[in-house]
């Protein structure tokens, strides 16, 4: 299919994964306000009392906005469901173009309290379901004129001090990020772009609002519509010239000239979101910026029972 204007999801197919709720919700509307065809794929569509959304309610808002949807009920942990979901969403809309996994585990307990099945849990999410998800996908990321692949994942910085903190949570992220790296030198040829966005503060993920609570996160984020905004900037970009990087969404929105973030803001200031030295250029240095992995630039940190959360 010709794409006229280059910017615009407009005719593209979208696969989000954890889309029933939070960054993957806002992803899939803003996909689908320049009307593109978007596969929603979420664990359960089953409403949970404690946590609002639900993959229903996010195809609702994906028509409303002027897209198309498919809604698919997918554990990316179960390879042969993500394929099956995979082949629906082939069939319904004649390819894919872009994948976004942003389907995570979050579990920031230490060691010594993690217990086995939990830290199995964020490999399989964090690691295995986006390994499935683009493996299925792949043969029709191949036949795409612009595909993208964009994970949800951190830059990779190996300081001790970063790595050691919450260390179950980093290596199942960390792994992410390097399936960044190793696709976008095995997929180059074709090409497929592919490239880990990150939030260079924190976001009001519906993840982070379970683990850490709603009050203390809002207090002290941005919404997660920046996420959304900066996806759709990577991935109207050209494949053959925008791979392999490890971006925030901030950095993404300033190279296309945005540089007031005060409407995303959650948070009475910036200076409430934000620890540490200014970030320096992800794509450029890889281990130059520890990644906020969603506690360290909260004032509160959750309790051993609030830190576990499968967005």
């Amino acid at each position: 299919m010709g794409h006229p204007d280059p910017r615009t999801l407009a005719d593209r197919v979208v696969l989000v994964t954890g889309a029933s709720r939070g960054i993957g919700r806002e992803i899939a509307v803003r996909a689908a306000a320049d009307g593109a065809m978007v596969v929603l794929l979420a664990k359960t569509n089953t409403p949970n009392p404690k946590i609002p959304g639900t993959l229903a309610e996010t195809a609702d808002a994906v028509r409303a906005a002027g897209g198309q949807a498919l809604p698919v009920v997918c554990d990316v942990r179960d390879a042969d469901s993500v394929a099956a979901a995979v082949a629906k969403a082939a069939d319904a809309f004649g390819g894919i173009d872009i994948v976004i996994n942003n389907a995570g585990a979050l579990d920031l307990r230490s060691t010594p309290k993690l217990p086995p099945k939990n830290f199995r849990r964020l490999l399989e999410v964090n690691v295995e379901g986006p390994f499935a998800v683009v493996q299925a996908a792949l043969p029709r990321l191949r036949e795409s004129d612009n595909a993208h692949i964009v994970n949800v994942s951190p830059p990779l910085n190996v300081a001790p001090s970063w790595v050691g903190a919450h260390v179950g949570h980093t290596v199942g992220k960390y792994a992410e990020s390097l399936l960044t790296l190793g696709w976008a030198a095995e997929f180059a040829s074709i090409p497929i772009a592919v490239n880990s966005l990150w939030p260079a503060t924190t976001v009001a993920s519906t993840g982070m609002m379970v683990a850490m609570g709603e009050d203390v996160v809002r207090a002290q984020a941005r919404h997660p519509r920046i996420m959304a905004d900066a996806v759709h900037a990577l991935v109207t970009r050209p494949a053959a010239a925008c791979s392999g990087r490890f971006y925030t969404d901030e950095e993404v929105l300033r190279e296309e000239g945005i540089d007031d973030l005060s409407g995303y803001r959650l948070a009475a200031s910036d200076d409430d979101r934000r620890v540490g030295a200014k970030p320096t250029h992800a794509g450029r240095h890889q281990g130059a910026r520890a990644p906020d992995l969603g506690l360290r630039v909260l004032k509160q940190g959750p309790t051993e029972e609030e830190a576990s959360t499968h967005e």
